[in-house]
Order: C-alpha cells, then sequence, then structure tokens
C-alpha cells in the first residue's frame, strides 16, 4: 500500500491568524503547539496490532487543515493559554472528527478524502468502520480523564453528530422545508464537533466562563459556514486544490444548497432553472446506472455559474460574519483579532 503524501496545510494556518512582528511570534508558538498535538494524535492511534495501525492511522496521515486543534488552542488563550489537558482536549475532537470521516465515505461511498482513496478502496467497508470506530473509542480514552463536564460535552457532540448523519440519510419530512432541515444537519454534523473543540479550550485554558458560551456559538457558526463554502468547491474544476472531480457531489446525487436553490426556484415556476434540473436529475440517475459521471460536465459548469452559487456563497459569508458578531463580549486582542482571521480564511479558502 503507498502512504499519502503528508499535507502541509496546518503549517500555514497559524501564520494566516497573527500577521506583523509580534503576533509572528503567537503564530510560531501555535505552530509549535499544533507540532505537539500532531505528534500525540500519531502516538494516540497505536494499537496493540499492526493489522489495526495501517487503517486506523491512514487518514490521519493523509493530512487536513486542523482547524478544530487550532480552534482549541485559539480559545485557550483567552485564558491562561495551552496545557498538557488543552492539547488532550484537541486531540480527542481531531479523533473524533477523523472517526467520523471513516464513517461518512463508507455511507457515501466516497471514492476520494483529502486527495487519496478513501479508506474502504483500499480496505473494505468492514475494515473502514472498524477503523473509524477505534478512533472513537481513542477519543473517548483521552476525555475519560478530563472530568465530568467534559465527558458529557463529548457524549453530547457524537449525540450531535449521529443525528445530523441520519437526518441526512433520511431527508426531510414531510412538511419540513428541504433548506432548513440542511443547515440543521450541517450545524449538527460539522458545527456541533467545531463547537466543542472552541468550549474545551476555553474550559482548559481557565478563560473567563462568560466567554465559553460565546466561542461556542462562534465555533457552531463557522461549522455550517465551512460546510457551505464546500458547496462551492464542490463545483470547482481545481482538482488539484479539492481532491475531487469538480461536481462530485452533485454526481452523486448529495443534496447542497446550490442544488437546493435551483430546486426552489424551479418550483416557482422558472423554466430555464427547471430545464436545467431535469438535466440534472436525468444525469444523476444514468450515472447512478453506470454512466460515465463525465455526462454531466456541462450541468456542472452551469451550476457553477449559475446565480445560487453566488447566493451560497454569500450565505456562507453571512455565517461566517454572524460568527464573528458573537464574540463582540471578547476584549480586542490579538487572540480577537485571530478568531476573525479564521472566519475569514475559512469562506475564503479554495480548497
Amino acid at each position: 500500500m503507498t502512504r499519502p503524501e503528508p499535507d502541509t496545510s496546518t503549517q500555514a494556518l497559524p501564520m494566516r491568524l497573527f500577521q506583523g512582528m509580534q503576533d509572528r511570534r503567537r503564530a510560531n508558538a501555535m505552530q509549535a503547539q499544533l507540532d505537539l498535538i500532531e505528534a500525540g494524535l500519531l502516538e494516540h492511534l497505536s494499537f496493540a496490532s499492526p493489522v489495526a495501525d495501517a487503517p486506523a492511522r491512514y487518514l490521519l496521515e493523509a493530512g487536513g487543515k486542523r482547524v478544530r486543534p487550532m480552534l482549541t488552542l485559539l480559545t485557550s488563550e483567552l485564558g491562561t493559554g495551552p496545557n498538557d489537558l488543552v492539547r488532550q482536549a484537541a486531540q480527542a475532537i481531531e479523533l473524533t472528527h477523523l472517526a467520523s470521516l471513516y464513517h461518512d465515505d463508507v455511507m457515501d461511498d466516497a471514492r476520494l478524502r483529502r486527495g487519496v482513496p478513501a479508506a474502504q478502496t483500499v480496505w473494505s467497508n468492514s475494515v473502514a468502520i472498524l477503523a473509524g470506530d477505534l478512533l472513537f473509542a481513542r477519543a473517548s480514552t483521552l476525555v475519560a480523564g478530563m472530568g465530568e463536564d467534559a465527558i458529557l460535552l463529548q457524549a453530547q457532540t457524537f449525540e450531535r453528530l449521529c443525528l445530523g448523519q441520519l437526518h441526512e440519510t433520511v431527508g426531510p419530512q414531510e412538511g419540513e422545508e428541504p433548506i432548513p432541515h440542511y443547515i440543521q444537519v450541517l450545524a449538527d454534523k460539522t458545527g456541533a464537533l467545531i463547537a466543542t473543540a472552541a468550549r474545551m479550550g476555553a474550559m482548559f485554558g481557565e478563560a473567563p466562563a462568560e466567554f465559553a458560551d460565546p466561542v461556542t456559538e462562534y465555533g457552531e457558526r463557522i461549522g455550517v459556514a465551512f460546510q457551505l463554502i464546500d458547496d462551492v468547491i464542490d463545483l470547482s474544476p481545481k482538482r488539484e486544490q479539492t481532491g475531487k472531480r469538480a461536481g462530485t457531489d452533485l454526481r452523486a446525487g448529495v443534496a447542497t444548497l446550490p442544488l437546493l436553490l435551483l430546486r426552489e426556484r424551479a418550483a416557482a415556476g422558472n423554466a430555464a432553472d427547471a430545464e436545467l434540473l431535469a438535466r440534472i436529475d436525468a444525469g444523476v440517475e444514468a450515472i447512478a446506472d453506470g454512466a460515465d459521471p463525465g455526462l454531466l460536465d456541462p450541468e456542472v459548469e452551469a451550476l457553477r455559474d449559475h446565480d445560487v452559487t453566488r447566493e451560497t456563497e454569500e450565505t456562507a459569508r453571512r455565517w461566517a460574519q454572524d460568527a464573528v458578531a458573537v464574540l463582540d463580549v471578547l476584549p480586542k486582542s490579538p487572540v480577537k483579532r485571530g478568531f476573525e482571521r479564521l472566519a475569514d480564511s475559512i469562506v475564503n479558502r479554495e480548497g
């Protein structure tokens, strides 16, 4: 098996959050903390059997942005800063996130993750599911030694992850509006874990109690913004950035906000939108029956250039702006500017 090439994107994130000579020292210190967290993650993914080690470490070694550990470190700076418990919390959250990716890829029958073949294509569905379970178990072991509040928060977050996946799988129920349903799925599947990353940093960094709820709300909102920008990136032709063919979700029939907005416009009587939607639906059905995914190339391009994709991008920006707005309670500082720049980097990323 060829090991995935390591992703070095984590090394750029602190530099985006802290700029200028004074802040650059803070960025270097933050990078050193991320390096400690990364080393710890590798240690935590050592199991009794080498049969378990390879699949369990596979997605970790493929890299990633490490937004959640970064946020845990950042919120800890509102108090006394990073310490052993802050780093342990960051590792538990990242292991939970990685575990969910294994399960998501099996459920979605994904072919790629982070630019490398999805785990179940390298081994099997069963091995990928069990690898995810191992990561969930190791995350729980880490949290178990961090106190009752942390255990409860981790359990509540895991419940939301499961509910979000379930609601995405079964879809909106009768009488439920598709777009609010979709936003709630994003809040549960992505926002909840990022919110917990922020809250744990504040908890274990001993930040003032009045900061806990605002940073939690901030985390959930940037999580929703993150996924909405992913909907836009999915339509991007820049395969080297996304690691996927443009329109991967669209071709698989996955609901995204541009597609939901198109359906809404078609239902309102827009003939051109209804015609595009009909072509997309027919193409998705044909691909499901074995047709070449390339047959939807014109429709992917049309959706990418459509107003609904610009509307999705603007919606993501509003969520990011609202995230920053809830931090008004925080004093002006390099840390607060870091929160603002993190929100900005999420909505302006290209992959």
